[in-house]
This record gives C-alpha cells, structure tokens and sequence, in this order.
C-alpha cells in the first residue's frame, strides 16, 4: 500500500490559518494531518510539497522509517516552517496506520493509558478590563464544566512604563477571577513572551495567594539558561515548550529543570513520533506533559491521542471559541463532557474532513506585525 498523492488545504480560522494535509495510498485509503501556524504559512504548505517527495511511491507503513527520512531530507534540518511540515505529514501517517489496522492510534501508541483526557478552555477571558468581567468569565467557565483556563494578563502596552500600576490591576482581575471561579478551578495565566525575568518575578509574587496552576512562557523561549534561573525563583509552576521544535531543543531545558510544565506542540514539534520521544525524556526528570494546542480539529484529535497513551500527561489545552467550527468540518467530532476530552474509539484518529462548512473562509498570510518593539521588556 503505496503513498501515491498528498493535497494540502488551506482555510482562515478567525486569526490565523488551518492548514490540512490528506496523504493517500494507491488504493484510496487516506490520513489526515495538519500544519497550522500563526506564521509564513505560505513557507509551510510549500515545505509539505517537497517534502512529499519522500513519501510518494513509498510503503505507506513505517513511521519511525518516515520520520527519519523527512527530518534528514536535506543538510539543514528543523525550523518552524520544515517542522511544521514534517508535523502534519506524520500526523497523517499515523491517521493513515491506524485505519489500516483498524484501531484508534492511541492503541498503536501503547494506550490507553489515561481513557478520559482533562481539557482546558483557552485564550479565555480575552480582553477583560474590569474585576466584574474576570468574575462573570470565570464562572462561565466553571458553569461549562471546566476544570481548568488559561487567560492572558499583562497585555497591555502601558506595561513598560507603568510597572505597579500594571501590576496592582491585573492582580486585581486576578482575584476577581479566582473568586469567580471557585476554589476547586485551576486558573493558568499566559505571558507569551511578554515579560522579562525581574518582572516576571514580581508578577508572580502579585498572583501566587490566588494560586496560578501555572505562568506559562514568561520569558522568550529562545534562552533556557534564563528560564532556569527564574524557575528557581519563582513562587509558581512555569510551564513553556510551544516553540521547541523536537527532543534536542528541548533537551537544556529538561536537563535543567527550567519547567515545571511541558508544552510541545504536535502540530509543529514533530508530530506524534516526535513528541511522545519527548515526554519519555520529560518522564525521566518527572515532569509533566500538557500539549500546546491553539490548533484545529486534526492537531486536537493528535493531541488527545497522545495525552491519552503518556503516564505524565497532565491536561490538554483547547480553543473553547474554535469549538464549533471545529466540531462543523468533523465527521465525527471529539467529544467535551465535564471537562473531559473522550476517548474516539473509530480507527486512526477518529474523524474524516468535511470542508463544505468553511469553503468561503479562504486561506490568507496573517498580517506582519509591523513593528521594531520586542516582546519582552
């Protein structure tokens, strides 16, 4: 059974692109992976064309066998863009695997391990100004039956040259939010990159009586030194990998315990191969896994597959707001009870593709930010 064509499509998802990819065999059996990227998108659907060129003709079976060829595929190896590619082309292998077999890809990952995977409600509370918004949201929330959010304090621009009034008021809103959401909820707080190490450390000690589950990427992920020595510091769980593209990048970092949290990325740090080789390596030093997920349905199924075959996976992150364009373009679409993913039991990973639902929402570059500004201060 021998790959004989891949398709990619492209479609904008509210703010930034879903890019699929549909690998398949000679005898019309497919799979499908996905390459979305808040980034040159362009750059990423071109990478999954050449990269075909390993795969077609080839014997569809044999990931480990595909992984490898793509990541060597030429002398300059990794980056964003080629990662990203190689991301959704495995992700599709996988697919493809399991309905060959006939068995959902966490069996094939040695799972289930965990049967119902604990999610998280992401980008929640987006632009909340006052103490009664953070409350109202959080409730909604906790109203849903989540366990667990994720907001995005800290960014306002007045931040650089307003550091405690910045401070006081999102506190403040973090309060607000604890007390909305109630004792029993963990609330995670994402600082994309937007702080430096002595304002970070000044943040936490502002939030740690109300109990962040974690900070997540305080710091640019370029430098894991710097990472390591706040994580000595800090009164909260740091939690970061989203932009490490494979085992190697993220090796410092474990190695130091620069974390207390992992988040690779399938859609971009490898795929399914990939990231179940890192949270063997996190396991190791004991820490715990919970995927970044801003994807769209076929990252998320990946995601759920892999939480759902690693002992020290701790909680998958979803797009609460993408939910229902997710759940139009699926077939078979995941299923979120009481703040739980549930287990597809359909071969491979558990859906087809229908697009019918979103074929006016053409794909497009997201827009350059325009500007000399870091992200950090």
């Amino acid at each position: 059974m021998k790959v004989a064509r891949i398709e990619t499509f492209r479609f904008w998802a509210k703010w930034k692109n879903w890019l699929f990819v549909k690998v398949e065999t000679e005898d019309g059996l497919y799979g499908w992976g996905e390459a979305s990227l808040a980034g040159a998108i362009d750059g990423v659907e071109r990478a999954i064309h050449e990269l075909s060129e390993v795969l077609i003709g080839q014997e569809a079976g044999g990931v480990e066998r595909h992984w490898q060829a793509m990541y060597h595929a030429w002398r300059w190896r990794g980056g964003a863009i080629q990662s990203t590619a190689q991301s959704a082309l495995d992700i599709a292998l996988w697919d493809l695997e399991g309905k060959r077999l006939g068995v959902p890809v966490y069996r094939l990952l040695g799972g289930p391990f965990n049967n119902r995977i604990r999610a998280y409600a992401s980008h929640w509370l987006p632009n909340v100004q006052t103490a009664d918004e953070a409350h109202a949201g959080a409730q909604e929330a906790a109203r849903r039956g989540f366990t667990a959010f994720k907001w995005n304090p800290f960014k306002n621009p007045r931040f650089r040259t307003h550091e405690a009034e910045t401070i006081i008021h999102e506190t403040a809103l973090m309060e607000a939010a604890r007390d909305g959401a109630g004792a029993g909820v963990d609330i995670f707080c994402d600082l994309g990159e937007r702080l430096s190490a002595r304002t970070a450390l000044s943040a936490a000690r502002a939030f740690a009586p109300f109990r962040p589950g974690f900070f997540e990427e305080p710091l640019p992920y370029e430098n894991a030194k710097a990472m390591i020595a706040l994580k000595q510091q800090m009164p909260v769980p740091i939690a970061t990998g989203e932009h490490l593209m494979n085992r190697w990048e993220f090796r410092e970092l474990i190695e130091g315990t620069g974390a207390d949290i992992l988040q690779p990325d399938l859609c971009h740090g490898g795929g399914i191969t990939e990231v179940k080789r890192i949270a063997t390596f996190a396991e190791s030093h004991f820490l715990t896994l919970a995927p970044h997920n801003s994807a769209g349905p076929i990252g998320t199924l990946a995601s759920l597959h892999l939480a759902a075959s690693v002992p020290n996976f701790y909680i998958l992150e979803q797009m609460e707001f993408e939910r229902e364009m997710r759940d139009a373009i699926c077939t078979n679409p995941v299923v979120i009870k009481d703040g739980y993913f549930e287990l597809p039991t359909e071969p491979g990973l558990g859906t087809d593709l229908d697009f019918a639902a979103i074929s006016d929402r053409l794909g497009q570059p997201l827009p350059i930010r325009h500007t000399t500004a870091s992200r950090w201060y």
